[in-house]
């Protein structure tokens, strides 16, 4: 089976920010030039890592800055943070970008589950796993497709994962849609961020 790599074309403002410092402030460095490209299943599959690469064309300097400093970047109302810098306890995202969305003053974002989200939620038991910079806990039979969200504290920097107990709580003043929630069988990114939507709407970043 192949995979077809899906170019964004990046119209409007474009900024990046070099540190959480700067994006909690909102205060980064306007460019023109950057590309965002979807990566193929296969290339996660191989070599792991985020959802989105995020280059400069015509500028290798920018473009290994945005791999390896970039904090995060924004294009137009879209944020992505590089998964380089998020950690989730002791494990690494790996490299590039994964979508996210700021909600009642806390930062959520979209990347695959590791650790013990990954064994207890996602995975099953006997599912192979892979080493590497990505943790032990992504299984290469299945979770190359798999998404959860975490929760970017942007006072301190640290990820929390997002699953039914914790987006419960993010509901609580909101007794409908936290009854509708606890309907849900699922933490899975596709339901979770449905939620966080829906939150955003109406507790606004």
């Amino acid at each position: 089976m192949f995979w077809v790599l899906v170019v964004v074309p990046c119209m409007g403002q474009q900024v990046m920010f070099a540190n959480l410092k700067e994006l909690r402030e909102d205060r980064g460095d306007t460019v023109t030039t950057l590309k965002v490209e979807r990566r193929s299943k296969n290339q996660m599959y191989l070599m792991g890592g985020a959802d989105y690469r995020i280059s400069a064309e015509d500028n290798s300097w920018l473009s290994r800055y945005l791999k390896s400093r970039c904090y995060a970047v924004r294009i137009d109302t879209t944020l992505y943070v590089n998964c380089r810098k998020m950690r989730y306890k002791r494990y690494r995202f790996g490299h590039w970008y994964a979508p996210a969305v700021w909600v009642k003053g806390k930062i959520y974002f979209c990347a695959q589950p590791l650790g013990q989200v990954a064994t207890s939620t996602i995975a099953p038991s006997d599912a192979t796993r892979l080493g590497g910079e990505v943790g032990d806990a992504i299984a290469a039979s299945g979770l190359v497709n798999a998404r959860v969200y975490y929760e970017l504290n942007p006072e301190t920097g640290r990820s929390e994962f997002v699953g039914k107990e914790k987006m419960a709580q993010l509901l609580e003043d909101y007794p409908a849609l936290k009854t509708e929630f606890e309907k849900e069988t699922s933490e899975a990114a596709e339901v979770i961020g449905k939620y966080l939507r829906a939150l955003r709407n109406l507790a606004g970043r």
